[in-house]
């Protein structure tokens, strides 16, 4: 399963949207502190709407530790970018846990530090806020609210 892993990664740092997807399972969960919980097409277009709004960025993604055994898998990767709110620069460290069925991956969790990334793209207030549960929940409202409008586009 590490191929797997391998090319979700090389078509993310691709920024090949559709190359990614395809190493989704159809009843594939996605969760991570950013969005929360996304399942099936919601989580394919997650990254299809994450690489949209990279094109022409500078969008940077490394990866490595790429580990499975059976139907588990794991990774490490950092994304360097500019948030687009504020402008400001972000270096996330991200663990990823992955599960696998039928060959494709059917749950994919990723782990971050969520005040620190808040700290990073937001500045002060996210240094404030970052590190709470209301922050979170207003943050996943935001983003899946951009994620349901970036599909009806689609």
């Amino acid at each position: 399963m590490n191929s797997i892993i391998e090319n979700f990664y090389s078509a993310f740092k691709s920024q090949d949207a559709e190359s990614m997807v395809a190493c989704y399972h159809d009843d594939i969960v996605f969760e991570d502190p950013a969005f929360g919980v996304l399942k099936g097409e919601h989580a394919k277009n997650m990254w299809r709407m994450l690489i949209t709004s990279q094109k022409g960025k500078e969008f940077i993604i490394e990866y490595s530790e790429i580990n499975s055994k059976g139907d588990t898998g794991n990774a490490k990767w950092e994304a360097h970018y500019n948030f687009s709110k504020t402008g400001r620069p972000v270096h996330n460290k991200i663990v990823a846990n992955f599960e696998f069925k039928d060959g494709k991956i059917i749950k994919h969790t990723d782990y971050f530090n969520l005040h620190k990334w808040s700290k990073q793209a937001i500045g002060f207030k996210g240094l404030l806020m970052g590190g709470t549960s209301f922050f979170k929940k207003k943050l996943n409202q935001q983003t899946n609210m951009l994620l349901t409008k970036f599909e009806t586009t689609l």
